[in-house]
Formats: C-alpha cells, sequence, structure tokens
C-alpha cells in the first residue's frame, strides 16, 4: 500500500482512536451520577423554590415588562439556564478530588490529548444538564408556563443545555486548576456564580439595566443561553431572537476555553 493509500487509512484509525477516548472520558463521568442517582432530586429543590416563589411572588406583582410574555413564561427558561450554571460552575471540584485521591495522575499520563480530557468533561457535564430539562419542563407545566412540545424545540433545548454545561464547567476547571484548594475554589464558585446570573437576561430584559450592566450581559455566555432557551421552550415568544448568534456566541466561548483549560488541567499538579 502507498502512502497516499495510506493516508485516508490512518486517518480514520485516529479519528476512531480519539472518539473512543472521548467516550470513555463521558461514560466515566456520567458513571458517578448513575452511582449516585439521588443527586437528581436534590437538583430539584432549586428551580423549584425560583419558579414557585419567586416566580409567582413577581408574577402578581408584575413589577417587571416582559412584553407580552407572563412573567412566568418569561422566567422558566432563565431559571433552567440558572440551573445549569449552578451545576456545572463547581464541576471543577471533582477535578481538585482526584488530584488528592492520585486518579488524576494516572488520567493525565494517558496517551490522550489534554484537549480531548477537557472535552470529554465539558460534554459529561453538558450531558448531566440534560435531566434539569425534565425538571424545569415538570414545574412549569404545572405552572401553567405556555411550553412548546415539538421535537425540533426539545432537540434545540438539549443542545443549548449541553452547551452551556460545557462552557460553564470547563471554566470550573480553569479556576481549579488555578486555585487547587477546595475550600477557596468553593468560595469562588460562589462568588462568580451571582453576578453571572443576574448580569444576564434570565429574570429581566437587559433594556432595564443600566447601560454598563446591558454591556457586561451581552458579554455573558448565559445570555445567549437564555436566548436560545427561550426560543426552543416558550410559545409566542415575543423576544427578538437571532438563534445563529447565540449558538456561535456559545460555541466561540466554549473553543476559547477548552484551549485555555487544556493548559491550564495539568498545572493542578503542582
Amino acid at each position: 500500500m502507498s502512502k497516499k493509500q495510506e493516508a485516508p487509512f490512518l486517518i480514520s484509525n485516529k479519528w476512531v482512536q480519539r472518539s473512543g477516548q472521548l467516550f470513555a472520558i463521558v461514560e466515566a463521568d456520567i458513571r458517578k451520577l448513575r452511582h449516585d442517582p439521588y443527586e437528581l432530586f436534590t437538583r430539584m429543590i432549586q428551580p423549584a423554590i425560583w419558579l414557585l416563589i419567586f416566580g409567582q411572588a413577581m408574577a402578581n406583582a408584575r413589577a417587571i415588562p416582559t412584553g407580552s410574555l407572563p412573567y412566568l413564561d418569561f422566567i422558566a427558561p432563565g431559571i433552567l439556564a440558572q440551573s445549569i450554571l449552578f451545576i456545572s460552575i463547581f464541576f471543577g471540584i471533582s477535578l481538585i478530588w482526584e488530584r488528592d485521591m492520585g486518579t488524576l495522575h494516572k488520567i493525565l499520563v494517558s496517551p490522550a490529548p489534554r484537549s480531548l480530557l477537557v472535552l470529554g468533561r465539558a460534554l459529561a457535564a453538558g450531558v448531566r444538564g440534560i435531566s434539569q430539562v425534565f425538571i424545569i419542563y415538570v414545574i412549569s407545566f404545572g405552572l401553567g408556563v405556555h411550553l412548546r412540545f415539538d421535537l425540533l424545540a426539545f432537540i434545540g433545548i438539549c443542545i443549548i443545555v449541553m452547551l452551556g454545561g460545557a462552557i460553564f464547567s470547563t471554566f470550573s476547571l480553569i479556576v481549579a486548576a488555578i486555585v487547587k484548594k477546595r475550600q477557596r475554589f468553593m468560595g469562588i464558585g460562589q462568588v462568580l456564580t451571582m453576578p453571572l446570573f443576574f448580569a444576564s437576561n434570565a429574570l429581566y430584559p437587559i433594556d432595564m439595566m443600566p447601560r454598563w450592566l446591558q454591556i457586561v450581559s451581552m458579554l455573558n455566555p448565559l445570555s445567549y443561553q437564555v436566548n436560545a432557551l427561550r426560543n426552543f421552550m416558550i410559545t409566542g415568544s415575543a423576544t427578538p431572537i437571532d438563534l445563529f448568534t447565540d449558538f456561535s456566541v456559545c460555541f466561540v466561548f466554549l473553543i476559547v476555553l477548552v484551549a485555555i483549560a487544556a493548559r491550564t488541567y495539568p498545572k493542578i499538579l503542582y
């Protein structure tokens, strides 16, 4: 076989090998969730509180202009995005645990590229977030939110949820690799979640914000995630949304963060 004939075969074989490595990383993280199914139930508490208490109270107050959308319809996608953020932003603590238990050394000496290790963890975090979609849909349906139930919309929701989980979990891995200590990481994680959440359009339109906060919101990937979710989830959403922009911005954030995380990932050992 000539070199020209061998080239496509080698590329195909390498792609299969990389895919297998990526699947193994994702499967290993998902297996942890299967061994602790009660985590799914604890995840229900926070979105339920936001929708049942905050959402209904503010809906009755009618203090926030949401156009033709009822307030519960407006914030339901925002609460889903918030749930993904809060789950993913603490994902990096598993990296510190693995370092302390000695398993991270074994992972880092594997032949898989660092970027693949990071991407595998990012995808695993995104898959974990899919459970939140069902939780939010059940609660929202019970509260009378005007939800869409067509297949294409549901696929779009799952894709943007996975993207959001991947973005914030990768950001979390970067923070974990820098701070290296569990207590310090938990403190920083708590500090980061509130600004990311409140400096987005999850609870109120961007038009209500002061100009400087509008600029921050436009640089916040959570805002684009909420935009896409609101378009996919809610019937008759009046929010002007450019889905191409939403997905493009999320993909760019993910690519940049994966590249940074791949460089900082091994530094947690030192």
